[in-house]
């Protein structure tokens, strides 16, 4: 295929109506899938930098701020999309779907809160704003790698499927309705539906996007689109860090205005970090309606639950069907890191990637083949998952004449387990960096 592809067909935002095809017949594919020869071969579709800025700044709540955080950001978008296979984005949400319902049986319930923190087991109704599903994509199919309950990105990926240009007039038209609307339809019905599930009726009047430090977080561009989604549905919202919060008269109040909402992007899921004591308060007191909320991490992001998902022995335990279990087999085989298998990982730690159960965002973990020794030493103490290997696919891109592999990962951002958008991450390195030329968030074509 050269420099470039020929693709023709439609692409939704939501990505649930993806079809692409390319001009390729069977015999030119041969044992490869259409996906995998796009990723490897097709440098057709770039993105228009130019054109995400301006769409990004005529939508964030301080354009100028915007623009100027993205330029600081060079690597948050990657040079290209990524191409998925149909049967694999199927596999992902029969087993999302699998998750989901593990989830719900009481007696996987009671195994993942006995390890959870006291916090968890309110259950005040929410299930979480945007969780996040990532695979990684091999010809064995999609592997579940890790789940979050407050999954990053959203807002910003919506907005990049807008800025791809192509170099051919199929994939112009391919390209050229990828409208906001159904994603910003599902994302509000999404926190209308969190708002209702702990009682509350009508819509929330006020609402805190809340991190620490939140202007110093790489994702603030987003917090700004977020902003200004919820004001352009009639909701009063901040941008705030926790210590700004106070609990009083039985309200959580922000500069004396009360807090009906919070969309939580903290990574103090069990809210006990200092700062953290009047969001703590307020939600142990049903005050405020947290989403995501210390339950949802705890049921689906604790990676101690991979454990679980990954074991069939304890799968059947669960009130899950044969496709269920049968889908949970994408799930690599995961063990907790313990004084009595600790030797036997050692010695087979080439096979393993090693996380701290409650770790997020890439932070302390391990590919087993470039472990040292050292960093064994407080591995095997404990608080450790051992993931089974599963290799990240590529996408080769073209960037400042040269072309360079990279590897990719696909997220899943679901509610309830229905799909709200698929995105791609593309970077260089044991972990996703946003620090890759030609890497970052892509939009996913599905084929």
């Amino acid at each position: 295929m050269g420099g470039g592809c020929r693709v023709r067909g439609s692409w939704a935002l939501s990505n649930r109506n993806a079809h692409w095809g390319a001009c390729m017949t069977g015999d030119e594919l041969g044992a490869e899938g259409r996906d995998a020869v796009l990723n490897r071969e097709c440098f057709c579709i770039t993105l228009d930098s130019g054109g995400l800025l301006s769409a990004i700044q005529a939508e964030a709540s301080d354009p100028d701020l915007a623009a100027a955080l993205l330029v600081a950001r060079p690597h948050l978008f990657a040079a290209m999309p990524v191409f998925l296979a149909e049967h694999d984005l199927k596999a992902m949400l029969d087993l999302i779907a699998a998750v989901e319902a593990a989830a719900a049986d009481p007696s996987y319930q009671a195994q993942v809160l006995a390890w959870a923190p006291g916090i968890a087991r309110h259950d005040f109704g929410p299930r979480g704003a945007f969780m996040g599903y990532d695979f990684h994509l091999g010809a064995e199919g999609p592997k579940l790698i890790e789940v979050n309950t407050n999954a990053g990105g959203a807002f910003l990926n919506a907005f990049l499927a807008r800025a791809q240009g192509a170099c051919c007039r199929e994939a112009e038209d391919a390209m050229r309705a990828a409208p906001m609307a159904e994603f910003d339809t599902a994302v509000w019905e999404m926190f209308l539906a969190e708002w209702s599930s702990q009682g509350r009726a009508g819509q929330p009047r006020s609402l805190a996007i809340v991190d620490d430090r939140p202007r110093e977080q790489y994702l603030f561009p987003e917090f700004l689109l977020a902003q200004r989604f919820f004001e352009r549905h009639g909701v009063k919202a901040w941008i705030v860090d926790p210590g700004e919060l106070r609990f009083a008269d039985g309200l959580l109040q922000y500069e004396g205005e009360t807090v009906d909402l919070v969309y939580n992007r903290l990574v103090d899921f069990a809210l006990t970090d200092a700062g953290h004591e009047s969001l703590h308060e307020a939600y142990i007191a049903g005050a405020v309606v947290l989403t995501p909320g210390p339950r949802n991490h705890a049921l689906f992001a604790d990676k101690r639950n991979l454990t679980l998902l990954s074991d069939p022995v304890a799968a059947n335990a669960f009130k899950l069907t044969p496709d269920q279990r049968r889908s949970l087999s994408a799930v690599p085989r995961t063990v907790m890191v313990t004084a009595g298998n600790a030797d036997e990982l050692w010695s087979a730690r080439k096979r393993y990637f090693f996380k701290p159960a409650g770790g997020h965002g890439g932070k302390a973990v391990y590919r087993g083949d470039k472990m040292t020794r050292g960093v064994w030493e407080e591995v095997h103490q404990g608080g450790y998952i051992a993931q089974e290997l599963a290799a990240p696919s590529e996408r080769r891109i073209r960037i400042d004449g040269e072309v360079k592999a990279l590897k990719l990962d696909v997220r899943l951002y679901t509610y309830k387990g229905a799909p709200l958008l698929t995105a791609a991450r593309v970077y260089q390195g044991q972990t996703t960096n946003f620090r890759t030329p030609g890497g970052g968030f892509a939009p996913v074509f599905v084929t």
